[in-house]
């Protein structure tokens, strides 16, 4: 059974995947990079602060890094959307829904040192699949798009 998004100060992966062990929004995974969104106005928002080992060997956030936020961060608008139009998580599954592609566009180079923003929102639902589309953002300009469209996880 998942909670209801009540607690304002928790992030959507607190509240609804606690024990998740994913590498970029699980909070239980202590090595991961521990990304935490949060219901904004039309959409859901995070901020990351980057770890020097990101570096992608010019000074740079590397791409990779740049994608699992990107991923992980419409995972939480995804699961939040699925929430809100009681598409629970099947039996046996962690979560709803599970990446099916992500569609990334690298635009100008994202900061190493500095926090940089996220923004996701759902762009179309059903109960089959959910599209999103997420943005990271440093000093008010994108630096990284990506569609993600997210398939129904049916666990076999």
């Amino acid at each position: 059974m998942q909670p209801e998004p009540n607690d304002e100060a928790l992030s959507i992966q607190e509240q609804f995947y606690p024990e998740l062990p994913c590498f970029g929004c699980g909070p239980v995974n202590e090595q991961g990079l521990q990304l935490r969104s949060y219901a904004a106005d039309g959409g859901v928002s995070a901020s990351f602060v980057p770890w020097p080992e990101h570096n992608n060997g010019l000074g740079y956030l590397n791409g990779g890094i740049i994608s699992t936020v990107l991923d992980c961060h419409s995972a939480a608008a995804v699961v939040l959307e699925a929430h809100r139009r009681g598409w629970p998580a099947l039996g046996g599954a962690a979560l709803p829904y599970v990446t099916a592609g992500l569609d990334v566009r690298y635009l100008r180079p994202a900061p190493l040192t500095e926090p940089v923003e996220l923004w996701a929102e759902v762009i179309e639902a059903s109960e089959f699949e959910i599209t999103a589309t997420v943005e990271l953002r440093w000093e008010e300009k994108p630096r990284a798009t990506a569609t993600a469209l997210w398939k129904r996880w049916r666990p076999r």
